[in-house]
This record gives structure tokens, C-alpha cells and sequence, in this order.
């Protein structure tokens, strides 16, 4: 059997400044269990059987959320300007969204808060927007570890875009540990200097699972001595959020990050919009990423000069995702209903403003779940022969997500066999294409495990039982009672609603 660990002292050294670098992400150590049977009764795929483990790329949309969406059809209107009732109602709820949104994750009001389609381009629009700023001579660090959004955006500008412009900009590439997973802070370190405009730096890896230190990343961009245009001298950070926000406690002030983007279709929304935070003095000074329409100063353009609306609006250009907007705002309550009171939502529906008590005990019950499912699905991989797993080897260490391959078999392949199974797993590079080359996987993939607060740890002990079962030389695992495999595709058939008696919408949420 061949497991990669991550015990050695110098690991233990990184985790211990791993906890510290995430302090304001941790969940209260006695965090009060989830009650996982009333939060399933709100979703929809249990009934089919579906043992769901791809939610590092997308959660489960849960049903008042999918109603709520089509109970705003028929009161749908343009937001901002408009004089009718329809308008000024729908407006309300699309800045209400960005209210809930900036209290989730600490920033002090909605002025810090940009909605994009997704994590990319929240990450492309920090891009552009600095574009300008850039000197020759200059460099941009991230690491080997990161999401490719969160390297290609710096690899075009830096190998493309300023090139064409005279500017010469490095893009330089922190190394992790192979065996642990871990960052490799003195590498990074050796990396920053007075010419290192931004770092950026993944919150959680979406394929190793590793947390880094966050307060040590800052501290090195802090130290770095870049004279900013605004006549700071350190290096701007950026986070890439996506996978530490829905399962963490996240604390964008606490952090001091300059920039942090996650995407809400990781935390039970249904479908595309993506977030930037940033601090508002730096918003206020950039350049926007988009211009036309709604970024505009009522009635500021002129042949010779545009003024650009306030914060948040600078950064919204033309009609935005109104409903996309409005449902991933109700998303992040109904994900704090879940947590703390399934049976009995207080915050779905509502304009009630989000407390931090409240969303670090949800978010520290939703961590200490996931963790307890880590836990178990890494104890049970650890077990069977042949296996590789990568990333940190403690459940307290990582995110929940456990990438693996079995020794002689393609990964595809085992996604497929796990699917036979009824497992949905997923693999390839996850987008992860440097951690995977670093590695020096052939193919650069893995098979990839992850879960979420709805996942229970019978899902768990099933997917580890199919894992062993294909590791073992069986090309057809068994099907689990209960798993459907129609001849007509899944979502083609009648869905009787999950959760039908919180699935109706609030009365308040449809539009006057």
C-alpha cells in the first residue's frame, strides 16, 4: 500500500502555523452536531439514490431555493432606475443580496463587494483592473498549488498581455510539499521582494485539499516593501476562496486580505455567480474590470469625460444576473438555517441581518461535519492496497476533499466504475494542472471525493467499499439498493419536491 503522509516535524511545524493562519476560520471546538436527516429533507437527490461526492465542484441547489426562483418570474424587472413598483421591488431584493452576502463573510458593508459569474472571472477582473498599474520590472507570486483560475489570469498578463504593452512581468511559482501537501513557505518567501506587486494564494486546494497559513502569506506580502500607487509598501494578497468559504468561517477583516473570491454555486446555489471581495479604499482607486451600463453615474457622460457610479455599481457593468444575484443571497441564508435549525428556518425568506455569532456557529458546525466525513473517508482509503492519497493525512489539516489514484488504473476509468456503483465522483486535474505536472502524475489526474453537509457517513463507508472493490480487480462494483440507473436519464423523470413544507417560498421574497 502506498499513502502519502504528511507526519514528518516540518509538517507539524505547518500545521501548527496552519491553525494560527486560520484562526478566524475556525469553528468552535465543540461545535454542536449537524442534524444531517432534517437538512437532507430539503433537497431533492436523496430520493433518487444519488450518493453525491463532486461538491467541490458544485453543492446540491436545496428546494425553496430552486421555488424561489421561479416564484420571482412573474414579478421580474430590470433593477436600478426604474420607476415602477416591479422595478423598485426587485431592486430592493438584488441590494438586499449584496447586504447578506458582505455580512457573510465580515466585509464591512455591501461597497466591498463585486458579483461576477464565478470565481474566474471575480479573479480575471482583479486582472484587469490592475493591469495598468503594473511597472516593468515587476512580479506577480502565486504557487504550484492553485486552481488554474488562479494562475492562467496571471499567466496571460504576464506572458500576453503586458509584453505587447513593453512591460516586462514575471509570474513566479511558490513549490508545495509532495509528500505533505503542504505550501512551502521559505520557497514563497524567497520569492517576494520589492517588485511583487500581488500574491495570490489559494484558500483551501481544490485538489491536494491543504489549507495554507493565510496570516503567513500575509505577513510575507506585507513585508515585501512594493510601493503601491496609493504609497503602501507591500504586496497586495489575493485569496482564492472557492473552496475555504463554503466550509469555513471566513473573516475577510480578520484575515486582512486585499482581495477574496469564492462562487455561491459551491454553497447551494443554483447556478453561476461568483463573488469579489475587496477593500474598499482599493476598489474606490482601480480601474473597473467591465464598462457600459450600470457602472455609469446617472447621466455622468460626456464627450470628454465618464463618471463611474458609486461602490458597489462601479464594478457592474450592464444588466447584472438579478435573479442569479437574489437567490445566491437567500443561498447563504438557507445555508445558515441548515446549520443551525433545519426544522425551523429563522433567516431563508427574511432581510434579517446576519450576525458573525451566528455564522461562525453555522459555519464551524458545517466544518466540523465535513471534517468528521474527511476523517472517516481518509481512514478508510488509507486501507486499501495500492492506493495514493494526496495532501495532508489529518482530516483538522484540509478541506473536504480526498484526491487518490489506485495504482495501475486510470482514474477516468475509476470515476466511471464508482459511478456503476452509484458513487458520483469525479476526475481528471480538477483544474489543478500544476499540482498535478508537479507531481508528476501520467495522465495529470486523480479521482477526486468530496463532500458536503448534507453527505452522511453511510455515503461515505459506501464510497469507500466501491473504491476497494474496483482497487481489487472488480470492473463492476455492486449497485446499492436504492440507486437508481433508469433507462430514461435521471433528470428527465418525475421529482416528487424534497422538503415540502419549507419549499414554498416566502410570501415576503415575491416581488410587489
Amino acid at each position: 500500500m502506498k499513502v502519502d503522509e504528511a507526519s514528518t516535524s516540518n509538517a507539524a511545524s505547518s500545521c501548527h502555523g496552519g491553525q494560527r493562519a486560520n484562526d478566524m476560520s475556525r469553528e468552535p471546538v465543540n461545535a454542536v452536531p449537524l442534524d444531517v436527516r432534517a437538512i437532507r429533507g430539503h433537497f431533492g437527490f436523496p430520493e433518487l439514490g444519488r450518493v453525491v461526492t463532486n461538491n467541490a465542484a458544485s453543492t446540491q441547489p436545496p428546494a425553496e431555493l430552486l421555488a424561489l426562483y421561479a416564484s420571482l418570474g412573474p414579478g421580474y424587472e430590470n433593477v436600478h432606475r426604474g420607476q415602477s413598483s416591479a422595478s423598485q421591488a426587485m431592486t430592493a431584493l438584488f441590494e438586499e443580496s449584496y447586504d447578506t452576502i458582505a455580512q457573510f463573510v465580515g466585509a464591512p458593508s455591501r461597497a466591498s463587494v463585486a458579483l461576477y459569474r464565478n470565481t474566474t472571472e471575480a479573479i480575471n477582473a482583479v486582472m484587469y483592473s490592475l493591469l495598468t498599474e503594473f511597472r516593468d520590472g515587476d512580479n506577480v507570486v502565486t504557487t504550484l498549488m492553485e486552481h488554474n483560475s488562479n494562475y492562467v489570469p496571471w499567466y496571460g498578463l504576464c506572458r500576453e498581455i503586458l509584453p505587447r504593452l513593453g512591460r516586462r512581468v514575471q509570474c513566479r511559482l511558490a513549490r508545495f510539499d509532495p509528500v505533505t501537501g503542504e505550501l512551502d513557505l521559505g520557497h514563497l518567501a524567497s520569492l517576494i521582494d520589492a517588485r511583487t506587486k500581488l500574491v495570490c494564494c489559494t484558500g483551501a486546494s481544490n485538489f491536494l485539499g491543504t489549507r495554507p497559513p493565510l496570516d503567513q502569506v500575509r505577513a510575507l506580502a506585507d513585508a515585501s516593501g512594493y510601493c503601491q500607487p496609493n504609497g503602501e509598501r507591500r504586496s497586495y494578497l489575493l485569496v482564492d476562496g472557492a473552496q475555504l468559504v463554503p466550509g469555513s468561517f471566513t473573516d475577510v477583516q480578520a484575515l486582512d486580505v486585499d482581495f477574496l473570491a469564492f462562487s455561491c454555486h459551491k454553497l447551494l446555489a443554483p447556478f453561476g455567480v461568483g463573488v469579489l471581495y475587496g477593500k474598499q479604499h482599493l476598489l474606490e482607486a482601480m480601474l473597473p474590470f467591465l464598462y457600459g451600463g450600470d457602472m455609469i453615474a446617472e447621466g455622468q457622460v460626456f464627450p470628454d469625460k465618464v463618471g463611474y457610479n458609486a461602490l458597489p455599481w462601479k464594478y457592474a457593468a450592464g444588466t447584472p444576473n438579478i435573479l442569479g444575484a437574489i437567490v445566491s443571497g437567500q443561498a447563504v441564508r438557507m445555508l445558515l438555517d441548515l446549520a443551525l435549525s433545519p426544522r425551523r428556518p429563522a433567516y431563508f425568506g427574511t432581510g434579517k441581518p446576519i450576525e458573525r455569532p451566528a455564522v461562525r456557529e453555522a459555519m464551524g458546525r458545517v466544518a466540523a461535519w465535513n471534517r468528521q466525513l474527511t476523517a472517516r473517508v481518509l481512514d478508510g482509503l488509507s486501507q486499501i492496497p495500492g492506493i495514493t492519497i494526496y495532501g495532508p493525512r489529518q482530516a483538522e489539516r484540509r478541506t473536504s476533499l480526498v484526491a487518490f489514484n489506485l495504482t495501475g488504473r486510470d482514474p477516468i476509468l475509476t470515476a466511471q466504475l464508482l459511478d456503476r456503483a452509484g458513487i458520483e465522483a469525479r476526475a481528471g486535474c480538477h483544474c489543478a494542472t500544476l499540482a498535478h505536472h508537479s507531481l508528476k502524475l501520467d495522465p495529470p489526474a486523480s479521482c477526486r471525493l468530496s463532500f458536503y453537509l448534507y453527505n452522511t457517513p453511510a455515503e461515505v463507508d459506501r464510497a469507500v467499499a466501491a473504491v476497494a472493490a474496483i482497487a481489487a480487480g472488480h470492473r463492476q462494483p455492486a449497485i446499492a439498493a436504492g440507486h437508481h440507473q433508469p433507462t430514461i436519464p435521471w433528470f428527465r423523470r418525475p421529482l416528487r419536491r424534497a422538503g415540502r413544507r419549507h419549499a414554498r417560498p416566502p410570501a415576503r421574497m415575491a416581488p410587489a
